[in-house]
């Protein structure tokens, strides 16, 4: 708190700065909560939901057993788009084969899409932070060094505590990034697993 107290009293762009970490922090930990808590539901609806549709009797039940089940409804727009086959239309046009191809691959884009949404921010936040904090630091260290210029007095401690609080700046900066980083590979690589069972699953329905 009394870093970011001596910092809001800075000049404007020190205020910039912190602002921004702080914007960057609170906004990559929503993101992160929000996507432990989708993805951890997900997780759960596909395991289940998968299973449900299997053995229901036809598809008109398969996808009513997902829409009792399924809460984050990622199967479901799969399980529906071979109902969404338009008779009569440019769409229709050719192979039945390839306009089910075509609706499943649109109704997976937008699931994944789904499943996606936040990551660029994250990836955002964990390679700009530190810059941002780095930046900091330089101009915390340009002001301390012009002070003791004016001031005409060089000692260790009139060095070593404004620059100590400028170098402060670079520790926030990766403080903010590393999380970020962290949920960001670990989350993706839960995104690529579940990419994976949903294409299976768009598969087995377009050879169903």
């Amino acid at each position: 708190m009394d870093f970011f107290s001596a910092a809001l009293q800075g000049d404007a762009l020190s205020v910039t700065l912190v602002l921004a970490l702080l914007a960057m922090s609170v906004a990559s930990w929503t993101v992160i909560f929000y996507k432990a808590w989708l993805l951890h539901r997900v997780s759960a609806d596909v395991a289940h939901g998968k299973a449900a549709f299997w053995q229901a009797r036809d598809v008109k039940q398969g996808i009513q057993a997902l829409a009792s089940i399924e809460r984050a409804a990622v199967l479901l727009p799969l399980a529906q788009a071979n109902q969404q086959l338009m008779p009569g239309t440019l769409g229709a046009q050719g192979d039945v084969s390839a306009q089910r191809t075509r609706v499943l691959r649109d109704a997976l884009h937008g699931v994944l899409n789904h499943l996606q949404s936040g990551q660029v921010l994250l990836a955002t936040v964990g390679s700009t932070a530190p810059f941002v904090g780095l930046l900091g630091t330089v101009w915390g260290i340009y002001h301390a060094l012009t002070s003791i210029a004016t001031a005409g007095q060089l000692t260790i401690e009139r060095v070593a505590g404004p620059v100590g609080e400028a170098l402060v700046m670079t520790a926030a900066g990766l403080a903010v990034a590393l999380p970020a980083v962290l949920a960001f590979n670990v989350m993706g690589r839960i995104i690529n697993r579940l990419e994976q069972e949903l294409e299976g699953f768009a598969h087995d329905l377009r050879e169903l």
